[in-house]
């Protein structure tokens, strides 16, 4: 789920910037919001010229809205269960422009804060792409303290670019009873340690 969630905005982000390459503000051509690869060495990240990055930096667990009984649902035939109680997860992501203008890093940017500006909340109504895993989103811009940033770019190992970090709330993780599970003694049997 949170791969779809990465690829919603990454998608709605570029369709975004093809309609405003008619206006002047965008190139047309390849997609100008892409994910971060890694480089050749395994422990640095690339951000890619000419386009925004996309990285998901944080993942966090929202515990503001608790059911009363974690563990109780109600099943479609109106019987009840035990299942494990929904996680719900905030996602935090940066979005950072690389150009060799700078003016265009900052135009792009300004042009993502533009969008979720304007789209700060995404439902099946408005976002049938999302599908039924994925109930909302609500995105909210974060602003990092200069000491939170200088750790972020230097975890990156990257030197600073323009760029935004947003919070992505309301993912939510839920238990369907549909998985198989197995049981901790059975694993125990098999492995011959009991």
């Amino acid at each position: 789920m949170i791969a779809d969630i990465l690829v919603f905005l990454k998608n709605r982000l570029n369709a975004q910037f093809r309609l405003l390459s008619g206006t002047g503000l965008t190139d047309a051509g390849e997609d100008k919001v892409v994910f971060v690869d890694g480089d050749q060495k395994p422990d640095s990240i690339s951000f890619k010229l000419g386009a925004v990055s996309l990285l998901l930096f944080n993942i966090e667990r929202d515990v503001t809205l608790r059911q009363a009984d974690n563990y109780l649902r109600f099943a479609d035939d109106g019987t009840t269960r035990k299942v494990n109680p929904a996680i719900r997860l905030n996602l935090y992501g940066l979005f950072a422009a690389k150009f060799k203008d700078f003016e265009q890093s900052l135009r792009y940017i300004s042009l993502v804060l533009s969008y979720f500006q304007a789209n700060p909340y995404f439902d099946l109504q408005n976002a049938p792409e999302l599908g039924a895993a994925v109930n909302h989103l609500a995105l909210e811009l974060d602003t990092l303290s200069t000491t939170q940033q200088n750790e972020l770019w230097g975890i990156l190992r990257s030197s600073y670019l323009p760029s935004l970090v947003y919070k992505v709330k309301a993912a939510t993780f839920i238990d369907d009873g549909q998985l198989p599970t197995v049981d901790i003694s059975e694993v125990i049997l098999n492995q011959g340690q009991l």
